[in-house]
């Protein structure tokens, strides 16, 4: 029986459905989590002490609180669950393991197809030139656990020394530049480049977006695909390659033709580019850069403005940076044993940061500020520091009298001056 005043439980109600992770419950609610999990058959037939739903946010703690033991997060995502008659008994090493496996991978690429979507509004600032959404590609690689498993599947990098002390896996990511956002991401082995692992992300590009891209992305073929999806797209490309000159424009770049490897040579097929040549006087680098776009008017986009645009393509680097360097830690490897289980802490990480950001992109936007003025070390340190304070929201969200978490009701409530600050650290 309730004692006065307290929310009595609604039948068949498990301690564990009263886990929350501050801000990450409030950008992947319950409600979707359940809803991803039936979609992916994942759904557990028998009651148990980590249902789906739990893992999934274990599987989120985990990627928040890297570096920290299986029963340590769980402890985090459990403290102060309880009514006095009952306890959440903390799950062993073990049997976080097997729920992981059961969970497996799809539900996190699910979730990460569901949310991952830019975060720029038109008021962003420092997200749009002029009426396109800047995006660009890179990639990145990182450290596996040292197993026969992850060997097998992602092999390691070589060089002339022999090879890399650790298995890899390669990962490129797709990015809003103003807001940081990851809206796509594929993985594969250490083997498989960037620019064949990059057209996985080909689908979340869209008429409106002008996509970044550096020298090693460009490929007939790659940009062809690319350009097919209705974006506008500005890559440097390597300067040894012959591009002819048809038409000289007003402001000293050049209409020219590309083609396919087998049309080369008779020039069949062409594919008229605007190509942009400069050199960086001001640091006294006398590096020709070469820059290919479809953005053929110079009157709506004028050289200059492109040549200064392109330095927009680190916001990528920064963002994967951002994710192995702080978020993970530096030189840390990731725990899993399996590729199954490297790839669903790859996207939990890919989730998280994906959260952080929607919260920076709020606040930044709150106080008319460029979400690069924000520290994400910052930012993320916020996000940990609620999730012991959070722990267990009781009541239930639904239940009578319940009152939404502070940081729940506005994302600048929680500490509303900690986030803002110098340049990201």
């Amino acid at each position: 029986m309730a004692r006065v005043g307290q929310v009595k439980s609604p039948a068949g109600e498990r301690l564990s459905d009263r886990i929350a992770i501050g801000v990450l419950t409030r950008v992947f609610p319950p409600e979707l989590i359940d809803e991803v999990v039936a979609e992916t058959g994942r759904g557990e037939q028998r009651s148990r002490l980590l249902p789906a739903r739990v893992v999934v946010y274990f599987v989120l703690a985990m990627c928040l609180f890297f570096g920290q033991p299986y029963e340590e997060v769980a402890r985090l995502l459990g403290d102060g669950l309880g009514d006095g008659q009952r306890f959440w008994r903390v799950p062993t090493t073990a049997a976080i393991g097997r729920a992981r496996r059961r969970l497996g991978v799809e539900p996190l690429k699910v979730l990460f197809a569901r949310v991952c979507r830019p975060l720029a509004a038109p008021r962003t600032a420092g997200a749009w030139y002029r009426r396109w959404r800047l995006m660009a590609v890179d990639g990145t690689t990182l450290d596996l656990a040292d197993t026969a498993e992850n060997d097998s599947y992602f092999g390691r990098p070589g060089s002339g020394r022999g090879t890399g002390a650790f298995p890899q896996a390669r990962l490129v990511a797709l990015a809003e530049c103003g807001t940081h956002a990851v809206i796509g991401a594929a993985v594969g082995p250490s083997s498989v480049s960037e620019p064949v692992l990059s057209r996985q992300l080909f689908g979340a590009l869209r008429a409106g977006m002008l996509l970044l891209a550096d020298r090693g992305f460009y490929g007939f073929e790659l940009w062809q695909a690319a350009r097919a999806t209705g974006a506008d797209l500005l890559w440097r490309m390597r300067k040894s390659t012959a591009l002819p000159v048809v038409q000289v424009l007003a402001d000293g770049s050049y209409l020219s033709t590309v083609h396919a490897e087998k049309d080369r040579k008779s020039r069949r097929n062409p594919v008229t580019v605007r190509v942009i040549e400069y050199t960086l006087a001001r640091t006294g680098d006398a590096t020709v850069y070469r820059l290919l776009t479809t953005l053929l008017d110079p009157e709506q986009a004028p050289a200059k403005e492109l040549a200064a645009l392109y330095a927009q393509r680190w916001e990528t680097e920064t963002t994967l940076d951002e994710i192995k360097t702080h978020q993970r830690g530096p030189k840390l490897i990731l725990r899993s044993r399996y590729p199954w289980g490297v790839e669903q802490e790859i996207y939990g990480f890919l989730l998280v940061h994906h959260a952080i950001r929607q919260l920076m992109h709020q606040a930044a936007t709150g106080r008319g500020l460029d979400p690069d003025r924000l520290s994400f070390t910052r930012s993320l340190r916020i996000v940990r520091r609620q999730v012991p304070a959070q722990a267990a929201f009781s009541p239930p969200a639904d239940s009578p009298g319940h009152s939404p978490a502070p940081w729940l009701r506005s994302p600048n409530a929680c500490c509303p001056h900690a986030v803002i600050g110098p340049a990201p650290e």
